[in-house]
């Protein structure tokens, strides 16, 4: 069996070395017509970092990441609302949450497949499946036959589009910017993930390694991006405290990603004869709990398994839906609450929010971490 992705991003290269350390045979068409270094980063949790160790891959992740202790909550000017030392979960699970570079990650994991065709420059625009086989129509005029799909093409996917038209993507009204930076966050904060909360907007600061800082801000607007001056960017969040203006003005321009957050309107099927969805392309999630690469990771390695020695292809997706989809469900719709929260507009109700915060236990937090991070498989 020879196995078709479409979408080389972590949860496409991440499925294919699975399938690979497996047996199974897998080809790779990305739309990008190469692989450029991505300017922003990504916290790997301890959920996905489970899964690279039984790939065989923690060592060589942590050697290019920064191992995170615990997650600050703070109100706009730094004060801690909540912040949860994971190392108690370190001992639990045997890994650690690890802020990595996102070109970092993905220079491990192409390095990991072996001899796997990467077919660069293959933007899909449509597939139909016709006599058990799957036909593949790109931009560039080609076409590609195959026996088994699987869709990792992101939250825009084309496949999903093919198979499963009526599907939405949903607005969550936010902007968010990001990047990455030389910068020192001053001793003790080396290890620790920062989120800081003000109205209507929120700023994240991430170490991925000395001296380097991985950052996002994030704000709400009323009915259209446009409405916000992205000239001003460190004005923006000028209420906050001076670190975020600091690590905003380092970083060059023309690093800073900007992009307007959403998720995808939660769909019954991930799969249709003989293609199956994965990651964000079936259930993409907001950016607000960090597990949106995460969760695709998750995907990557239960579909692998299922995949493994059955040789009906339909079963093995349904197998992987079963399992998977009631998780990455709780995740999209948990994750779009406390976006909600995060960016709540009215001051009143964000300094009561803020109060909450402060006086709910750590050992609430860590329950829901473990939800997180135990692996239903």
């Amino acid at each position: 069996m020879k196995i078709t992705i479409i979408g080389g991003g972590i949860g496409g290269l991440t499925t294919a070395i699975a399938l690979q350390q497996k047996g199974i045979e897998v080809e790779i068409f990305e739309a990008a017509s190469e692989f450029r270094e991505v300017g922003a980063g990504i916290t790997l949790a301890i959920n996905s970092m489970q899964i690279y160790k039984r790939m065989g891959m923690l060592e060589k992740i942590q050697s290019h990441g920064n191992k995170l202790d615990g997650f600050q909550i703070t109100d706009n000017k730094l004060n801690i609302l909540s912040y949860v030392d994971i190392s108690d979960l370190e001992k639990k699970y045997k890994v650690g949450n690890v802020a990595i570079h996102r070109a970092k990650l993905q220079e491990v994991l192409l390095n990991e497949l072996q001899a796997c065709p990467i077919h660069l420059g293959k933007k899909l625009i449509k597939l139909h499946q016709k006599d058990g086989n799957v036909h593949l129509e790109f931009e560039d005029g080609t076409f590609h036959q195959t026996k088994v799909l699987i869709g990792a093409d992101g939250i825009h996917s084309a496949v999903r589009r093919s198979i499963f038209p009526n599907s939405k993507e949903r607005h969550a009204k936010q902007i968010c910017w990001r990047g990455i930076t030389d910068f020192d966050l001053g001793e003790g904060y080396h290890y620790i993930a920062r989120e800081a909360w003000g109205i209507g907007r929120r700023i994240g600061i991430v170490p991925i390694a000395p001296g380097k800082v991985y950052w996002y801000a994030c704000l709400s607007y009323k009915h259209s991006a446009k409405e916000i001056d992205n000239e001003r960017l460190s004005d923006l969040f000028s209420r906050f405290h001076p670190l975020a203006s600091d690590i905003i003005s380092s970083t060059k321009k023309e690093n800073i990603i900007t992009a307007e957050l959403g998720d995808l309107e939660l769909i019954p099927e991930w799969h249709k004869g003989n293609v199956c969805l994965l990651g964000d392309a079936a259930h993409a999630t907001t950016p607000n709990m960090g597990q949106g690469a995460n969760q695709a990771i998750e995907s990557a390695w239960i579909l692998s398994e299922c995949l493994k020695g059955e040789n009906d292809i339909k079963k093995a997706y349904a197998q992987y839906q079963k399992i998977r989809q009631p998780k990455a469900t709780m995740v999209v719709k948990k994750s779009w609450g406390i976006g909600k929260i995060a960016h709540m507009s009215n001051p009143l109700l964000a300094k009561i929010r803020n109060l909450l915060f402060s006086m709910t236990p750590d050992t609430l937090a860590k329950k829901q971490l473990k939800k997180l991070f135990d692996l239903n498989d």
